[in-house]
């Protein structure tokens, strides 16, 4: 589903020259996969994950997506290709607050009609929403819930549109122990039973262990863990 091939990423500095994070990666995802990448603060774990996610360019080397070279794509395709085929959870759950449960979970669908087995996605998003342990707070404002509670609307949000890849940025980096292995049981099941590809960057070791393929990223190069 992806391959990422001999990818770098520098970023220019104040006083010249260029400061390399990611150096020469290769890596190849099969879909239904569950991948864990793992490393130090600073690292480029983000870096990594924002362009497979194509919310970022590399400095050389090329991302495939469904064997499509992202760099390829203009700006409206990428849009149109993270909306549809790549779902988001970030450390922070960035609801929007004066929108209900539901209307949040909803946001992501704006763009499309309907998904293609024919449900409606009000009716998709009744089902996630159950799958999340939700379905009796859909009507509450974000306001009205735990973190935990907004990390699991963050989760049927990024499913909403059936995406074959979901990304998570340090899903559960800004939640307590508890509200921390309750999601991690979702994101592991969800992975299972939406049938999707799963990215996560993390520093738990919890997180990390539920992962059935596990890679550090240490000095801008991709390691076995």
């Amino acid at each position: 589903m992806i391959e990422v091939v001999k990818l770098s990423k520098t970023y220019p500095q104040p006083g010249g020259g260029n400061l390399p994070v990611l150096r020469g990666i290769s890596l190849t995802v099969q879909p239904g996969e569950s991948l864990v990448i793992t490393g130090p603060s600073g690292s480029g774990k983000s870096t990594l994950l924002n362009i497979i996610g194509a919310l970022d360019r590399p400095s050389s080397g090329t991302v495939r997506l469904d064997g499509r070279n992202l760099a390829g794509l203009s700006e409206q395709e990428l849009s149109t290709l993270r909306n549809r085929r790549i779902g988001f959870v970030f450390q922070l759950h960035h609801l929007l607050p004066q929108c209900s449960v539901l209307e949040n979970v909803l946001l992501p669908t704006l763009p499309l009609q309907r998904v293609s087995s024919g449900e409606s996605f009000a009716e998709r998003a009744a089902v996630l929403l159950g799958k999340v342990g939700l379905a009796s707070r859909r009507y509450h404002r974000p306001g009205q819930l735990s973190g935990g509670e907004c990390q699991r609307v963050a989760l049927a949000r990024a499913l909403i549109n059936a995406p074959g890849l979901v990304l998570a940025d340090e899903p559960t980096g800004s939640l307590d122990a508890e509200s921390a292995g309750s999601l991690a049981d979702l994101l592991i099941e969800l992975n299972r039973s939406e049938g999707t590809t799963l990215i996560v960057v993390t520093h738990s070791e919890r997180l990390a262990g539920r992962m059935k393929r596990r890679l550090r990223l240490r000095e801008g190069k991709l390691y076995p863990a």
